[in-house]
């Protein structure tokens, strides 16, 4: 068989912007393909939702691919392993009533599901603004990431969304945009962008499912983006509040698109 170069380029083209093309206008847009992203990602998409994420880096997972200090495992308590185990994901049991999973087993198993949920991953694309309508988020706007890289001024273009999810992890990234844009709006204390305290396993899992919900008109937070908004610490290597907020934060976005 003769292989053309230009076959090839035609091949990648035609299929990549078919799939960015018709997810254009969604149902849902994820800002981050972290843990909690992803997780989020799989399950509304299951709901028959169009969904997608955009994620700036060129590899999805977050941190979660290096464990604790680069070994590679990850601890979930009883709640995160009912999710990984849905991912098909072995665990094994350890001390505390806790589980241990291979860090990198575990993202490949979220990326895969999410994936044949029927969500979309579109990796190297930054979020550099958001789309703002009659004072509700209703989209992100997008740029290849190697275009902030180069510090190169090429305009972007726009994801309409009825509902986002900022799943940034620390940086909070979109949350930080439309701080910056609207003022203190959001639907915290003070009305802007917390900040994440100093690491505490217990406190931050046992706040992050709470904290993953809306925070200003069809913005959701997910993973570390919700602590980091509403002020509550960081949790280290442990990742089951990280899936359970993906999950929470999916089926509240669900309830409202149904409503």
């Amino acid at each position: 068989m003769k292989i053309e170069e230009v076959d090839i380029t035609r091949s990648i083209l035609g299929s990549y912007f078919e799939e960015l093309s018709s997810s254009l206008e969604l149902d849902v847009a994820i800002a981050g393909a972290g843990p909690s992203g992803m997780v989020a990602a799989r399950y509304l998409a299951e709901g028959g939702f169009r969904t997608a994420i955009f994620e700036r880096k060129l590899s999805v997972g977050g941190g979660m691919w290096g464990g604790g200090m680069m070994f590679n495992r990850i601890v979930v308590q009883e709640d995160g392993r009912e999710i990984l185990e849905d991912f098909d994901v072995s665990l094994s049991e350890s001390d505390g009533g806790l589980y241990v999973a291979d860090s990198v087993e575990s993202t490949s198993a979220l990326c895969i599901g999410a994936i044949r949920a029927g969500a979309r991953i579109f990796n190297l694309i930054s979020v550099e603004d958001v789309a703002i309508r009659d004072g509700t988020v209703a989209g992100l706007v997008i740029n290849w990431s190697a275009v902030g890289m180069a510090g190169l001024h090429v305009d972007p273009m726009v994801i309409m969304s009825r509902k986002t999810v900022d799943a940034t992890g620390h940086d909070c990234e979109v949350c930080r945009i439309l701080e910056r844009k609207v003022g203190p709006k959001l639907i915290t204390p003070e009305g802007n962008v917390v900040g994440e305290t100093s690491m505490w396993a217990e406190k931050g899992e046992s706040s992050l499912v709470e904290n993953s919900r809306e925070v200003y008109p069809n913005l959701y937070v997910a993973g570390m983006a919700a602590n980091a908004v509403f002020g509550s610490p960081r949790m280290g290597p442990i990742f089951g509040g990280m899936l359970m907020s993906g999950k929470a934060c999916a089926e509240r976005v669900a309830e409202s698109l149904k409503d």
